[in-house]
């Protein structure tokens, strides 16, 4: 019998992805959205629409009804914590396999548990009975979106740590990895640190975008402090801020960590950033 899957923060990034990869390996898919989501749109056609809000477990019931597993991303810029447990108990009744968006940070020690982010998501999983995989990701390929007003309105990229080396994913990868966790056996108890297939640096990516689009970009370091101050002003949380810059940091010095974990469980190579900017260029122009 077909699975039946959910997937929470439906319509991001990564939703959409995680969706379509569902629906090709045959399961039937849900997707949860807020009543005022403006995104519904990115979502296939074929997705179940429920409506939901992980800061509310209880309006979750309706679309935990009859799942088999879920892809279980967090908005943590959006919502705490606060209300993880008691939708997880709900996750637990209903579902036997989870598979949990977290982070490169958690891979390799730089998220403490107790603190709201993925290292306390993977820690409260960890103590069900449920059939948990662990996605830990790398940075999305998606991020660089955050150049695109810069590109399209001058060329040059204004933003900290231009030489910071990432091993970033696409997206899709990440869905594919996260789609075989849930409907294929082998994968339990799996902790997988999912990455791209190269080491580019931020101010690499953009020169690959203007490569895309056929334009000479530039790139200009701005001072840590500034972007900080900017980062606050346009919604990160403080210690958000500091964590990401922090990090950026650390990559000038070393790149970050990277795995085949994408080629090992879905038997293709992983897409290079070059391959994600080709599939999107209007976003640049």
């Amino acid at each position: 019998m077909p699975e039946t899957i959910l997937v929470t923060c439906a319509t991001g990034n990564v939703g959409p992805h995680a969706v379509a990869e569902l629906q090709k390996a045959g399961a039937t898919v849900r997707a949860l959205v807020l009543e005022d989501d403006p995104n519904i749109g990115r979502l296939p056609e074929g997705t179940e629409i429920h409506y939901g809000d992980l800061g509310d477990p209880d309006s979750l019931d309706a679309a935990l009804d009859g799942v088999d597993g879920v892809f279980w991303m967090w908005p943590f810029f959006a919502l705490d914590v606060t209300t993880a447990p008691a939708v997880l108990r709900k996750i637990e009744a209903h579902a036997s396999r989870i598979a949990v968006v977290s982070s490169v940070g958690v891979h390799i020690g730089l998220e403490p548990v107790d603190n709201n982010c993925h290292a306390y998501l993977e820690s409260i999983v960890e103590k069900t009975s449920l059939d948990w995989t662990f996605l830990r990701t790398t940075g999305f390929h998606a991020n660089a979106l955050g150049f695109a007003g810069q590109i399209r309105d001058g060329g040059v990229v204004h933003f900290p740590y231009g030489a910071a080396t990432r091993t970033s994913v696409h997206e899709g990868d990440l869905a594919a990895v996260g789609t075989a966790a849930l409907t294929q056996d082998g994968h339990a108890g799996q902790k997988y640190l999912v990455s791209g297939p190269e080491e580019l640096s931020q101010e690499g990516q953009v020169r690959v975008i203007g490569e895309v689009i056929g334009r000479e970009l530039g790139w200009q370091d701005i001072e840590h402090d500034d972007a900080r101050r900017a980062m606050v002003d346009t919604g990160w949380p403080p210690s958000y801020a500091d964590g990401a810059l922090d990090y950026f940091a650390m990559l000038t010095k070393e790149p970050e960590v990277g795995s085949t974990v994408v080629a090992d469980v879905t038997g293709r190579p992983a897409r290079t950033f070059r391959q994600w900017v080709q599939e999107r260029p209007d976003a640049f122009r």
